[in-house]
């Protein structure tokens, strides 16, 4: 090579990304955009191609590039390519984001990369730079101006190798000083990394925990690292988590961003341990199975045979609570499976004596009365609020709804109901409230066939000032998405929770960190989406128009809610 060509060579290779160039497989990933949807890679491996502009609020180099995207999308949209923009720059206010777009006259989603380790594995080093992102091989096809991008459309479009995939961009630089630091002072297992699976997986990871391998050393950790990588990336685990922008809970399972840079930096290093103390080795867990230790009460669930293959219809049990001769105020109830694999949920219906003949849903004669938790997948222990309890009679009767779905192997379920109690002779002064934005066979809209995003509404009303514990979403295979807004009096709204990404398997109670105050006459509507496209990987059959029905393969709709009137005391 002569002296030109190596000066030639060598300033190419300065101008390309520091972190990743084009052809490196990246992987697969999601991220929220700045409307709180959800977007997965793979979702689009029906697609040729996914193409990025790399955005960022009062970049020059993106406005100049958005308009030239703008006309690929609206030439390439009908031909195989999804068209997004990604902000790299951390945890924004997204209303920043969108205001950005409404000045811009753009409606292209922006993934909004809070913790940044996305950005760093595509190798974003400058706005208004477009990466082509091949979302079957999880590959940057094409990295460079918008100017020349289109090269590269036509070529995947056409289902040949991109001729040039790397093209020298001008930009603002992005930058990771959070990377640079992290490799300059490598991230400590013993001190942070443990802390953080100690906090955040390994009450389930562990021995006789629900998930499927332990986290109880530096040489499991290691071990499972790419695995632990991935579901990162992806937001698969934590499971159950939501949208971090709207609301705090306290079992929102959401990992920070500095968690999440600090495992994804750590992993890519080699995931070493250079402290001769491990401790995840030390971790003792409690040996009870009952989340608030031993309860006062267990009542048995009569066992139920479950056979190995078939579909199963709901089954329907009576369990007496025998309490001795005395009614006692309930403190907290919590349902243990006797098989998890085969339980899919239950449904409690409380009937206080002399109540087993009605019908309907709503058992209750007043305030006071108590509710037993049901049963759903990553569904926890339920404690009343402090000095807060419902009256559990002697002889009342509780109505099993089970849903068993088979898995090969014949088994016995033998559920248990741990009940905790005030002491004799204490009456707490509190009751709850609680109420199902739920849609039933009249109100009901069929999902049409190959829909991947059928929106589904329901509203109640709270009608006196009270404080909102917590929400609960339930859908079917097809579930995909389900927010609660707040429509207060003063003709002012607010989203209360956003489950960005609904999983079948994980049916959670999200409880506020502090329960929010709503006034009378506030409005709480549920708005579910359901994805019935061949792209729902649990979808059983997209070609079906989908009714309301109690089987896994039908759908349903509930958004339960839980509050507190400031005025419910006792009666």
């Amino acid at each position: 090579m002569n002296r030109f060509g190596f000066v030639k060579y060598f300033l190419l290779l300065t101008l390309l990304p520091s972190v990743a160039v084009a052809v490196d497989r990246v992987g697969d990933f999601s991220l929220l955009d700045q409307n709180g949807l959800f977007h997965n890679m793979s979702w689009y491996d029906d697609h040729s191609a996914v193409a990025f502009l790399v955005q960022a609020n009062g970049s020059a180099a993106t406005e100049k590039a958005l308009p030239t995207f703008e006309a690929l999308k609206a030439k390439y949209d009908s031909r195989g390519i999804e068209f997004m923009m990604i902000n790299p720059m951390g945890k924004l206010n997204r209303d920043s984001v969108r205001k950005e777009l409404a000045r811009l006259g753009s409606q292209i989603p922006v993934l909004m990369d809070d913790a940044r380790v996305i950005s760093e594995s595509l190798g974003i080093d400058k706005t208004g730079e477009v990466l082509i992102y091949n979302p079957s091989s999880f590959v940057i096809e094409y990295r460079g101006p918008v100017e020349n991008s289109e090269i590269a459309l036509q070529e995947l479009v056409a289902g040949k190798a991109v001729s040039s995939p790397v093209v020298a961009a001008m930009g603002s630089p992005v930058t990771y000083p959070v990377l640079q630091q992290h490799k300059q002072s490598p991230i400590s297992y013993a001190d942070e990394i443990a802390p953080i699976i100690t906090e955040k997986c390994a009450e389930c990871h562990r021995d006789g925990g629900i998930a499927p391998f332990a986290m109880d050393s530096h040489t499991m950790i290691q071990g499972w690292s790419p695995m632990i990588r991935e579901v990162l990336m992806t937001k698969r685990m934590p499971p159950g988590q939501i949208d971090s922008h709207v609301g705090e809970f306290i079992n929102g399972r959401v990992l920070s961003e500095v968690e999440i840079q600090k495992l994804i930096h750590w992993i890519e290093a080699g995931a070493s341990n250079d402290d001769a103390n491990d401790p995840l080795t030390e971790l003792v867990w409690p040996e009870s199975k009952w989340a608030f230790g031993e309860p006062d009460q267990i009542i048995k669930v009569p066992e139920q045979y479950v056979p190995a293959t078939g579909v199963l219809d709901y089954r329907y049990i009576d369990v007496p609570i025998d309490l001795g001769g005395k009614d006692r105020w309930l403190k907290g109830s919590q349902y243990i499976p006797g098989d998890r694999t085969v339980l899919h949920h239950t449904v409690n219906d409380l009937f206080d004596p002399g109540q087993i003949d009605r019908i309907g849903r709503d058992r209750s004669d007043g305030p006071n009365q108590a509710s037993i938790s049901g049963y759903t997948p990553g569904k926890a222990a339920r404690m009343y609020p402090p000095n807060t309890g419902g009256l559990l009679k002697d002889g009342s009767i509780l109505k099993l709804n089970i849903h068993y779905t088979t898995t090969g192997k014949e088994t016995v379920d033998r559920g248990e109901i741990g009940l905790w109690f005030y002491p004799e002779g204490e009456v707490p002064l509190e009751r709850m409230s609680g109420r199902c934005a739920c849609i039933f066979t009249a109100e009901w809209n069929d999902i049409p066939p190959y829909d991947p995003s059928f929106e589904q509404t329901q509203t109640i009303t709270i009608a006196k000032d009270a404080h909102i514990f917590s929400m609960s979403p339930h859908m079917h295979f097809r579930g995909k998405s389900m927010r609660f807004v707040a429509d207060y009096p003063d003709g002012n709204s607010e989203e209360l929770i956003n489950i960005a990404n609904y999983n079948y398997n994980w049916q959670l109670s999200y409880t506020y960190k502090e329960p929010k105050f709503v006034p009378a006459g506030t409005k709480i509507t549920a708005v579910g989406t359901f994805d019935n496209s061949a792209q729902n990987p649990a979808n059983p059959d997209p070609a079906r128009s989908v009714p309301w029905g109690r089987q896994s393969w039908d759908e349903m709709f509930f958004g339960s809610v839980k509050w507190k009137n400031l005025d419910q005391g006792s009666d």
